[in-house]
């Protein structure tokens, strides 16, 4: 009769194993499909904020075209001459926490903030009917006109302005929590 040889428990540990490699493979999916719930609700907040930013362009926009003298600065919203930009664009030196603010959301979820520079690189404007216009369109000119010494003519009175827009997500907490800036380019005749 034979004895049964000795079991070494080489199974066991193999079994152990693959229990260990799937127990982490299950942990990885899991933290991946929470990572990507996280960017799916980080995507759709900054989309809701690009929405929102609409409200502070028309709103800007607006004071804009009521502005009667685009040549002096008014407020802390407004300033006549273009400010240094940083590397994204966005004017330097604006105090944010000074400008016009509008609530929007069911919550007041967003805060959204606007400054207007005008793009004129001018200090002080001396002469409003040919310096920092932007030219929308030639003038005809009659032969004649152009026969004289100056063929000038008096440029149409467009001015470009730079809207930029902060919408600032606030938290539950009620602490702001992200930024976004969006900027437009507007033209009054």
């Amino acid at each position: 009769m034979m004895r049964p040889r000795d079991q070494q428990g080489v199974t066991l540990i193999v079994v152990l194993v693959l229990l260990l490699v799937m127990l982490l493979g299950g942990l990885s999916m899991a933290r991946m499909t929470e990572v990507g719930t996280l960017v799916a609700g980080n995507v759709a907040t900054k989309d809701r904020a690009l929405q929102a930013s609409e409200v502070g362009i028309n709103t800007a926009f607006a004071r804009v075209v009521a502005l009667v003298n685009t040549d002096a600065d008014n407020g802390s919203w407004y300033v006549a001459q273009q400010r240094a930009s940083d590397a994204d664009g966005v004017p330097m030196n604006v105090n944010w926490e000074s400008a016009p603010e509008v609530q929007v959301g069911s919550n007041n979820e967003f805060s959204v903030r606007y400054f207007v520079d005008r793009q004129c690189s001018v200090a002080a404007v001396a002469n409003p009917q040919r310096e920092c216009l932007l030219r929308q369109a030639n003038t005809p000119q009659s032969a004649t006109a152009c026969k004289q010494e100056d063929c000038s003519y008096d440029p149409p009175a467009g001015r470009q302005f730079r809207i930029t827009v902060r919408v600032t997500t606030i938290g539950r907490d009620g602490q702001a929590d992200v930024s976004t800036f969006v900027q437009s380019l507007v033209t009054k005749s």
